[in-house]
């Protein structure tokens, strides 16, 4: 196997450990193995000549994201950022190890984690803003539902809709408008994009 393959592999086995599943058309999996997966596929349709780091990166975002819970923080803005963070650098770190492992250089490697921590996102890196994007339309396409279900405040919903669209690229946007959405997602994103 060549070192991306190797890289690939690992990071798709630890995705593998989530002991959380989701259902798919093919049957259940773990769920962080399918978010993997939609990032992936979102990848393929916005960059599919993408260079091999960013695809590892893409693989690698929410790398054992389950084993730090949202809980673990304290429950205010504060502490999510913090969570959000640690994650980033975790998360980061994490393929960093699997990609010197796999015999990517640890310049390589350093590429792949900066991308995990968004480093260059507001310096207008083009490849950090491809894997926001990515996200972005992953949460549209897979998770807005349950997560509005959870926190159920449209004024709140809203605002996070504007400030999703706002990390969004044009292209990404342009994408982000083909998604088939639930009838509430549809009329909430037709509110945020309206104000």
């Amino acid at each position: 196997m060549s070192k991306y393959q190797t890289a690939l592999q690992q990071i798709d086995a630890a995705h593998s450990a989530d002991p959380r599943q989701t259902r798919t058309p093919t049957g259940p999996i773990p769920y962080e193995l399918h978010y993997a997966q939609k990032m992936t596929s979102y990848l393929e349709i916005l960059y599919p000549q993408a260079p091999e780091l960013l695809r590892l990166a893409i693989r690698a975002q929410h790398l054992r994201r389950w084993e730090v819970p949202r809980d673990s923080y304290p429950a205010t803005k504060i502490g999510y950022h913090a969570w959000r963070s640690g994650l980033q650098r975790r998360q980061a770190a994490l393929v960093e190890q699997i990609c010197v492992e796999s015999g990517y250089s640890a310049a390589e490697a350093g590429r792949v984690g900066a991308l995990v921590r968004k480093e260059d996102l507001k310096a207008g890196d083009p490849d950090t803003q491809v894997l926001e994007d990515v996200a972005c339309l992953v949460f549209l396409d897979d998770q807005f539902d349950k997560f509005e279900a959870e926190l159920a405040d449209e004024e709140k919903m809203v605002g996070i809709l504007r400030k999703t669209w706002g990390k969004m690229s044009e292209r990404g946007r342009e994408e982000a408008l083909k998604i088939r959405l639930s009838e509430k997602a549809e009329r909430l994103v037709g509110i945020a994009l309206s104000g």
